[in-house]
């Protein structure tokens, strides 16, 4: 199964210019769906992780499944006022102004180790805010996994450079 076929590509959304990756037809297909979670997980097998972050939102489905495979608790990395206790936060640049990404404070205790889980990674601005906030709450960032990288865009780079290892399924040209 081609799990890239899956994958719907929406022109001109939400900016024209800008071609849309749209996962939710990969998780309308069980088989698809599975299999993905399964190769999300695969280069993680056997090695001790304590924890899967995901960011909101699609990042949530995913990583949700992912810490169910890995048999481990699941961390929401949320936006900005998402959450309903005491919050960590940290800052990211978007296009135009910034933004915000927050945990619990009590999310991860000290030395945990933890796997980030996104559905894409683009300029990797909301991944690098997500691995900061981790650490910054104690937390080991062993990794990243996403299902689409869009290299142009530099964000998986910018993983290499900070010496995290990263994962993606696929990855498509273009912006």
């Amino acid at each position: 199964m081609d799990l890239k076929s899956l994958i719907r590509t929406i022109p001109d959304y939400p900016h024209e210019g800008i071609l849309f990756r749209d996962i939710t037809t990969l998780f309308a297909n069980a088989r698809g769906f599975r299999r993905a979670v399964d190769e999300l997980v695969q280069p993680y097998a056997g090695q001790k992780i304590d924890a899967v972050a995901g960011i909101e939102a699609r990042g949530f489905i995913m990583g949700g499944a992912v810490a169910h495979q890995l048999a481990v608790g699941f961390i929401p990395v949320r936006k900005k006022g998402k959450l309903p206790w005491e919050t960590i936060g940290a800052d990211y640049q978007l296009e135009y102004g910034t933004d915000r990404v927050e945990i619990h404070r009590d999310a991860v205790k000290p030395g945990e180790r933890v796997l980030l889980v996104d559905d894409l990674i683009a300029t990797g601005g909301t991944t690098l805010a997500g691995i900061k906030l981790l650490r910054e709450a104690g937390a080991e960032v062993v990794g990243c996994s996403f299902v689409i990288d869009l290299p142009e865009l530099g964000g998986a780079a910018k993983l290499a450079e900070l010496g995290i290892p990263f994962h993606a399924l696929m990855q498509f040209e273009g912006t």
